[in-house]
């Protein structure tokens, strides 16, 4: 009860926030739920009580940068990103074990010697729950901590990360780096909306906003021209619809929005070649996840979805000319995922239905549709889904 109170006050008595400038987050949904705290409305107060303890964790962490690695790029600069291709492995048949075999799902845990792809994602969840801490209860101390974590990975001479991601998902005895890495930047993009959130706050300053711009500008300027950002924008799988939701997050982001509009209408042409007439997405279902990996996907594209909207480009209802939607795609799988339908596929590894929660929060939005937030609210585990729910939640 008495952060429930210490939240309301410090909304109450804090400086009214500007309007979020997010993409991929609805602003006016965050609004709305701050407006509910203020009118003591507990599901809302619960809500912010739940997110303002996450954030309060957060408050000790160390910032994480990529000089924080053991490992050097072939570059020899250590502020060059680089990580190893998860499902590669040790071929004790060869001479030094080189080149790694693929195993398609087995996560090699040699993979986490390399930080960069781990610390990259602490830094999207850090600094979305810091700077939402901020935004609801008007209290710096929060806005303070995601400015140093963005800085440090971000701005700083001595820590930041080049623009760039040549030396992403190396296989030990084959490459250095391939396109497929691309996909491990997915987390800018909550990490740019969480840059919105906190344009407005003292700690993250216009000039701040402006270099990190900047810095997706060049990072989005390398993924539309280089070698790696060409074999990603061709991958016909969940690696090309992650694609087209990074570039037209970034365009959005940096202020291009002819460029985003551009990206998001030539989206179409990558969705029509991944759904069958019923909605399946085979190019993920020959994965030995399939499941995981159609659920990815999907999310992919919901995001893809969202950011398209913000251009004038409609992929919510967008039909390929097998007339297949989206939606349609969303109805197939999610039988499967909520446990309705036994999974004839291939899954390997456990697969979690709560990954579904927040497509069924997105699609009873998106779709208008009842059904699906009855069907998410039967998969809820409470505190755990407080960031999904604050998100996307009615």
């Amino acid at each position: 009860m008495k952060i429930l109170i210490t939240v309301c006050l410090l909304w109450c008595f804090a400086a009214v926030a500007q309007t979020p400038n997010t993409f991929i987050i609805d602003a006016a949904h965050l609004a709305a739920i701050k407006e509910k705290a203020v009118t003591k409305d507990n599901a809302a107060m619960q809500l912010i009580s739940n997110l303002q303890k996450q954030a309060d964790v957060l408050l000790s962490m160390k910032p994480v940068s990529v000089m924080d690695k053991l490992f050097t790029p072939v570059s020899g600069n250590k502020h060059d990103y680089m990580s190893q291709a998860p499902y590669f492995w040790y071929d004790s048949t060869k001479p030094n074990g080189l080149p790694y075999m693929r195993k398609d799902g087995e996560r090699n845990p040699e993979i986490y010697k390399i930080t960069d792809r781990t610390y990259l994602g602490k830094l999207e969840e850090a600094s979305r729950t810091l700077s939402l801490a901020w935004y609801f209860t008007g209290d710096e101390k929060y806005a303070e901590k995601a400015a140093t974590l963005l800085r440090t990975w971000f701005l700083d001479d001595a820590t930041k990360m080049n623009p760039n991601l040549d030396y992403g998902q190396a296989i030990p005895g084959v490459n250095n780096g391939r396109g497929i890495g691309i996909i491990e930047t997915v987390a800018l993009t909550g990490i740019a909306d969480a840059a919105g959130i906190l344009n407005g706050s003292k700690a993250w300053t216009a000039a701040n906003h402006k270099s990190l711009q900047q810095w997706y500008a060049q990072y989005l300027n390398w993924m539309l021209t280089s070698k790696n950002g060409g074999e990603e924008h061709a991958a016909k799988n969940n690696h090309g619809t992650w694609y087209y939701a990074q570039v037209i997050d970034f365009a959005l982001f940096t202020g291009d929005n002819a460029k985003a509009k551009q990206l998001a209408e030539e989206s179409k042409k990558r969705l029509d070649g991944q759904l069958t007439k019923d909605g399946a997405q085979p190019m993920e279902l020959e994965r030995t996840n399939g499941l995981g990996y159609s659920t990815m996907n999907l999310k992919g594209w919901f995001t893809v979805a969202t950011l398209a909207k913000r251009t004038s480009v409609d992929l919510w209802t967008y039909q390929t000319p097998q007339t297949v939607s989206v939606r349609n795609a969303f109805d197939w799988l999610m039988p499967y995922a909520i446990g309705e339908k036994t999974w004839t596929y291939q899954q390997i590894s456990k697969y979690n239905p709560n990954e579904f929660y927040p497509l069924l929060l997105q699609a009873a939005t998106a779709f208008k549709e009842e059904k699906y937030l009855a069907a998410a609210k039967g998969l809820n585990k409470g505190d755990s889904n407080t960031m999904n729910d604050l998100l996307f939640g009615k």
